[in-house]
């Protein structure tokens, strides 16, 4: 949903013929999305993969069906993430849920998934000028400093395991993925790294808070002269 999708409708409605995963937990959303990537361009060839990737061991699960099919990987669009008033949420494998999300699968898809875009950036097929192996994370480069936040990690407890909040989740989730993309494009000057802030966009984002309704619903009046429509916020990310 949100940022993703309408990236996917763009790529599919400006590209001749784009294969492409979405990866997501709603069967019904894809069954939605897929159908309107097809009436866009009915040369897409868009393919679901139902997972939750709160759990790594699903990340890795869905980057080997991907690394057996395909031989390389042009882009990675990651937007994974949700809004919450709850504390700590820890999934099974002792990670807060949020976390996951805004972080540990961000690196986790691009680790595993990182064979196949460097075959991209060293396609022989490809004129060199013309090849593309990129990575795309969309969440908030500066958030650990908006508001007058301290802008640091608590390098005890990288993991908050023990001094979880909201706010050090998501200046935590910002940081680590700055300094992990970063050290990435070090590594890996052939492909090129993203930390993308759209601001704000009309996204689902809401859809887990008890009252979400409202809050859309009055949020959506009272920020509506600052949100980015979510089409153009797809046609910008593309």
């Amino acid at each position: 949903s949100g940022i993703s999708l309408s990236t996917a409708l763009a790529l599919a409605r400006h590209t001749l013929s784009p294969k492409i995963y979405l990866i997501g937990r709603s069967q019904s959303a894809a069954d939605d999305a897929i159908a309107s990537m097809k009436t866009i361009n009915p040369s897409a060839q868009p393919t679901f993969l139902q997972t939750d990737i709160s759990l790594l061991k699903n990340v890795d699960r869905v980057c080997d069906e991907i690394a057996a099919k395909e031989k390389k990987l042009n882009l990675l669009f990651m937007t994974p993430g949700y809004m919450t008033l709850k504390g700590r949420d820890e999934t099974a494998e002792g990670l807060d849920r949020k976390f996951v999300l805004h972080y540990y699968a961000r690196m986790r898809f691009v680790t595993k998934l990182l064979p196949l875009l460097t075959a991209a950036a060293e396609d022989p097929s490809v004129n060199a000028n013309a090849r593309l192996s990129r990575v795309v994370s969309v969440l908030d480069p500066q958030v650990s400093v908006r508001a007058g936040g301290s802008g640091r990690l608590d390098f005890s407890d990288l993991s908050l395991k023990h001094t979880f909040s909201l706010q050090t989740c998501q200046a935590h989730a910002s940081l680590m993925g700055d300094f992990f993309l970063e050290g990435m494009a070090q590594r890996h000057p052939h492909t090129s790294f993203v930390h993308a802030y759209p601001s704000g966009v009309a996204t689902g984002l809401m859809r887990e808070l008890p009252v979400r309704r409202v809050l859309s619903s009055v949020l959506g009046t009272l920020l509506s002269p600052f949100i980015v429509p979510i089409q153009e916020s797809g046609e910008r990310h593309l």
